[in-house]
């Protein structure tokens, strides 16, 4: 279909940088490896690393999604309803693991970026899911909007998580 061939280039580059970054978050990881870890930690990185890896993974498998050679638009809505419905459910896990968790006090900026605006983007790309049965050129832009807010708010967390363990955790 002409209307996704369009979408190309944005989605190499969104795809690729997911890529990269999870990449990078691998040799963060390693570089990390043999800091002190106790149980409290453990629980932690299931609440504040694992779920970027998702997010970058999410935004990796859209690209790939949108990027297919696709004869109509019902398998794409399809696709993109099953990843923001596991998208949602996984974001209110994370809610729910940032509550329980005792190794570390999350701020406003934890409570927003590790889980209202990604909650926020698997809603929005369920909309786009519903949309694309619609009006599937204009659901485009949802679920490129949708794949923007996981990527940026996975560089935001993959930061964070690493000034958290460089400037805070290193000092202890």
């Amino acid at each position: 279909m002409t209307v996704l061939s369009e979408w190309q280039n944005f989605y190499v580059i969104a795809g690729s940088s997911a890529g990269a970054l999870i990449g990078l978050q691998f040799v963060v990881m390693a570089l990390i490896s043999d800091m002190p870890r106790t149980p409290e930690l453990a629980k932690a990185g299931e609440t504040f690393t694992t779920p970027t890896i998702i997010h970058f993974s999410t935004v990796l498998f859209l690209a790939a999604a949108v990027c297919a050679p696709w004869h109509s638009f019902l398998p794409l809505a399809a696709i993109l309803g099953v990843a923001s419905l596991a998208g949602a459910v996984y974001s209110l896990v994370i809610l729910w693991r940032m509550k329980r968790q005792a190794a570390y006090q999350p701020e406003f900026e934890d409570w927003l970026f590790y889980a209202v605006l990604p909650l926020l983007a698997y809603a929005v790309l369920i909309s786009a899911a519903i949309l694309a049965l619609l009006q599937p050129e204009a659901s485009l832009y949802i679920v490129a909007a949708a794949t923007m807010l996981l990527l940026l708010t996975g560089i935001h967390n993959a930061w964070d998580n690493v000034a958290y363990h460089v400037f805070t955790k290193n000092q202890k």
